[in-house]
């Protein structure tokens, strides 16, 4: 479902030594991973992978489309397109169940429900998102796909957990691991995304952002986008709850500054809107206003998601914030609606409690009395006791405000008092719940109001107890706040810290080859040494330079045996003679030589007067200053270079500097004379290469002049080939002219016929029985086609359900045959759609002689001749359909604007013996009425 960005610099890195058809999966699967992080590259790349699909086969080619049709169909989910999201999903869905029960096409299936449920989401029809992450799930178990399976019930428990999490936990208790160092990170990133939920709804904040933190870099690093701006505003919120407001603008501009680039409505709305109910409470109202009016705008396209109505409900607590009860109102009753439509209790109470709040304000007591008590029903009915206190204040406000009288059987003196004694007995009902200092403060009061001074003293003193313990609570709350802030802040410092790290080593080495500019004069050594393809030579040079400009009585190179195990000294000289050959085997712990290579790094020795060299090769001098470095090339050792001296203290940095600078050369050296040695092999490969590249070619030059759907020539094919058959066609009547015909001149054929063929009643197809069904049809009709016309002509897939055909070197008197075979040929035999049902179609035909006049052969073009046999087609589709005909040049044709007339008053043309229609049609003939053209490409010019 998604890959990491490691994956995706393997396959970008892999994309260009591959060719062909082995091209087609690295291109499908970054046009896939990138449809988030860079959706227009993605088109790029399917557009690439198309062309290709004719190399795969079919069961591959057709699950390669159904996820192009998901990339696109995700792309325009993300735009707010749900229409465009749902139909190519669907369209993608229907691929994959044609295709089969195999693992990839079952995991396409699980991606096309993702898909469609998200969109569902996303337009307000929760149940049906429900429906389809339960048909994901049941695909993932058939196709036994653990991380699909995983990522799928998070998502569902996520979606429980909005609705009611008391019954979510239940539900998905125990169905996850809390630890998750054992999980892949996309399965990871979704539970924790999960666990940070069920936190959030518990008010456990802290919790949840620590599980939510989790989640954002491993959308991230997944290729997640939108859901690592979802996740970014949540850790934001939850840094609200924790009255911990920088750290929650921070992780609001983190989502926004994501979700901008993208233009993705839903998120940069959430965005907006969280930003705005953060500034809210910061007591920041003007801002708060303009970004919640952004959002609101922004989601317009997604009225009926959960995120509009949450902006909803921000904005009616906002115009409250600022007494514009009005605007509170209708942003309430809209909430209400959204509420009821999403079947989501929490909008449904909440909604009607604002407009209960606003109605009171405005005057309109009984309205508001009603819309408390809705609220209050709703939270009674769905037993959440926190929305029944909010409800019962609300009441009581409103009786205090209005003086109304108080609900039958009242457990109070008055109606206020009566409901917040209610409101406090289902506090008293909360496990942990702290009683609202200001609730008890309002009983108190109305305690106080009615004598009842000794009550109201006593719930004043739990009242200020209340307080207290909220402080407390706020307190700790704030500590929470901090812990979670500091740890983030201390992993973003420590991230920093790697990061100047890898800084200072780059000033480093920018030192360092600061320092290497100082040898300049190495560098004509340098372009020697290197100019040698022939190892020998190589390690001549070396010797020479070495000597020149080190102490060096003992010089010798090491390299490794194509194994890796064994490093055999290739040259050597010691004291100006020649060593032996040694061999040392690469996990030698006593050989420096062997350790060099193994530490891939340079190792130095330096010894007193008196000291004993170490690991002393039999047969060589004692030496006091031992210098190794390995050869390498990229990361690659290709063996040792050693330098040693009998002098203590013989090398110091410079002479360091150096001996490393002629290591490199010497390394690029060697590589390049090994390398030199594979030419010859190399050759012949390329060789091979060149002849796949060329037959590639040919096979893509194959692909682009056919029809995919039928595998008939295409037009591109026809405008490439018909002049020269025209040409050939002319230089026969051409002949004629300028010398005695012999009889077999007369009687070879040199005509050109254009045959135009189109299915009739084709549309009906598409519309009741589907494109798919349309496609069987057309594959079928081109077998047709193929059956009556011979293998030198050309059939061509003109356009739809059109052909063109050019049948070469024909007889024009024997055409009409041709025509009728090939009505025939349709009209006698059904088609035959996949699921058995049997289709008998019928095809019209209209068709032409070129040259029009044998006797004026280059008077009207080929191109017009294919317009005269779409006039042909004309008649036969107006006259009844099922049914040939033709025009042909008479002896009283005039050739003075011959081709207008034929197209504008063919009847008059008939009637006047200028032109003759032939047809097997007997009724009567309907030769008016505004043409058909045929779909001649307007750039192309045609003579």
């Amino acid at each position: 479902m998604f890959a990491l960005d490691e994956e995706l610099a393997r396959w970008d890195a892999a994309l260009p030594e591959t060719q062909g058809a082995a091209r087609v999966p690295l291109l499908a699967a970054l046009a896939w991973h990138t449809r988030q992080r860079d959706p227009l590259r993605a088109q790029r790349l399917w557009a690439e992978v198309t062309p290709l699909l004719s190399l795969l086969a079919p069961a591959e080619a057709d699950l390669l489309r159904a996820r192009a049709l998901l990339t696109s169909a995700e792309s325009a989910w993300l735009r707010g397109e749900l229409d465009a999201a749902q139909h190519q999903a669907g369209q993608a869905l229907q691929l994959c169940r044609q295709v089969g029960d195999g693992a990839a096409a079952a995991a396409c299936r699980v991606d096309a429900c993702w898909v469609m449920a998200w969109t569902s989401n996303d337009g307000g029809n929760s149940a049906a998102g429900d429906d389809w992450l339960e048909q994901a799930a049941a695909a993932a178990r058939a196709a036994a796909d653990p991380v699909r399976i995983d990522v799928i019930d998070a998502a569902a428990g996520i979606c429980d957990a909005f609705s009611d999490w008391q019954a979510a936990q239940q539900q998905w208790s125990g169905r996850f691991d809390a630890d998750l160092s054992g999980a892949p990170v996309i399965a990871a990133g979704w539970i924790s995304d999960y666990f940070g939920t069920c936190a959030f709804q518990r008010s456990e904040y802290g919790r949840a952002i620590g599980h939510l933190m989790l989640s954002f870099e491993t959308a991230l690093a997944t290729g997640q986008i939108r859901r690592a701006i979802i996740v970014a505003t949540n850790i934001g919120n939850g840094f609200t709850n924790l009255n911990a407001h920088e750290a929650a603008l921070d992780w609001m501009q983190r989502g926004l500054d994501l979700a901008r680039p993208t233009g993705w409505p839903l998120s940069i709305g959430m965005c907006l809107m969280q930003t705005a109910e953060t500034l809210r409470q910061l007591g920041q109202r003007e801002a708060a206003q303009s970004l919640l009016r952004e959002a609101l705008a922004t989601l317009s396209p997604l009225s009926g998601s959960r995120a509009y109505a949450v902006a909803l409900e921000y904005q009616g607590d906002l115009a409250l914030d600022l007494g514009n009860h009005a605007a509170a109102l209708e942003s309430f009753t809209r909430l209400a609606a959204r509420g009821d439509a999403l079947c989501q209790n929490d909008f449904q109470s909440s909604a009607r409690r604002g407009q209960a709040h606003a109605l009171s304000h405005l005057a309109r007591p009984a309205d508001a009395l009603a819309a408390a008590e809705g609220a209050l029903a709703l939270a009674r009915e769905h037993g959440d006791a926190s929305s029944q206190i909010a409800a019962l204040n609300v009441l009581a406000d409103i009786h205090a405000r209005h003086q109304l009288p108080g609900p039958e059987l009242m457990v109070a003196p008055n109606a206020v008092l009566h409901y917040l004694l209610l409101a406090l007995e289902i506090a008293a009902t909360i496990e942990g719940y702290t009683v609202p200092g200001a609730l008890l403060d309002a009983t108190a009061r109305e305690y106080a109001a009615i004598g009842d001074y000794e009550r109201a003293y006593s719930i004043a003193l739990r009242a200020g107890a209340s307080r207290d313990l909220t402080h407390s609570q706020q307190a700790t709350n704030r500590a929470i706040a901090m812990q979670v802030q500091y740890q983030t802040e201390r992993a973003q410092t420590e991230g920093e810290h790697h990061r100047q790290l890898a800084a200072a080593e780059a000033q480093r080495a920018e030192v360092l080859q600061q320092t290497s500019a100082t040898l300049e004069h190495l560098s004509a050594i340098g372009q020697e040494i290197t100019a040698h393809l022939d190892a020998a030579a190589v390690f001549r040079a070396l010797d020479r330079h070495v000597h020149g400009l080190l102490d060096a009585t003992h010089f010798s190179v090491f390299l490794l045996e194509p194994d890796g195990q064994t490093l055999v000294c290739a040259f050597g000289v010691e004291a100006g003679k020649p060593l032996q050959a040694v061999r040392v085997p690469a996990s030698d712990p006593n050989a420096n030589s062997a350790r060099c290579v193994r530490e891939r790094r340079e190792i130095f020795i330096e010894l007193d007067e008196e000291g004993v060299t170490p690991n002393l090769i039999p047969g060589t001098l004692p030496t006091l200053s031992l210098l190794f470095a390995p050869l390498r090339v990229g990361q690659r050792v290709l063996g040792v270079m050693t330098v040693q001296s009998l002098h203590a203290r013989a090398y110091g940095e410079r002479e360091r500097l150096i001996f490393r600078t002629l290591c490199a050369y010497g390394a690029i050296a060697l590589d390049n004379a090994s390398a030199y040695r594979q030419v010859a092999a190399t050759q012949n490969q390329l060789l091979e290469k060149n002849l796949e590249l060329e037959q590639a070619y040919k096979a893509l030059e194959e692909v682009s002049l056919t029809d995919q759907l039928t595998g008939l020539r295409n037009r591109r094919f026809f405008l490439q080939n018909v002049d020269a058959d025209v040409a050939m066609s002319l230089r026969g009547y051409d002949a004629g002219q300028h010398r005695e015909l012999t009889e077999c001149d007369i009687h070879m054929p040199k005509d050109l016929v254009f045959f135009m063929v189109d299915l009739d009643h084709f549309k009906e197809v598409n519309d009741r029985y589907g494109h798919a069904a349309g496609d069987v049809v057309l594959v079928q009709m081109q077998e047709r086609l193929r059956e009556v016309f011979r293998e030198s002509d050309y059939v061509i897939r003109w356009g739809g359900e059109e052909f063109l055909v050019l049948a070469r070197a024909t007889h024009r008197d024997d055409a009409h045959l041709v025509a009728e075979r090939m009505r025939r040929a349709v009209a006698e035999r059904a088609f035959e759609l996949p699921d058995g049902v049997r289709l008998n179609k019928t095809c019209s035909i209209g068709f032409a002689c070129f040259p029009f006049m044998p006797e004026q052969p280059r008077l009207l073009s080929w191109s017009q001749v294919v317009e005269l046999a779409d006039q042909g087609l004309y008649v036969a589709k107006r006259s009844g359909r099922n049914a040939w005909a033709a025009l042909y040049s008479t002896k009283a044709t005039r050739e003075d604007g011959i081709f207008p007339r034929l197209m504008q008053q063919l009847d008059q043309s008939v009637a006047d013996g200028e032109v003759r229609l032939l047809t097997n049609l007997t009724g009567p003939l309907v030769l008016g009425g505004e043409r058909r053209r045929v779909g001649l490409s307007s750039d192309l010019e045609i003579s």
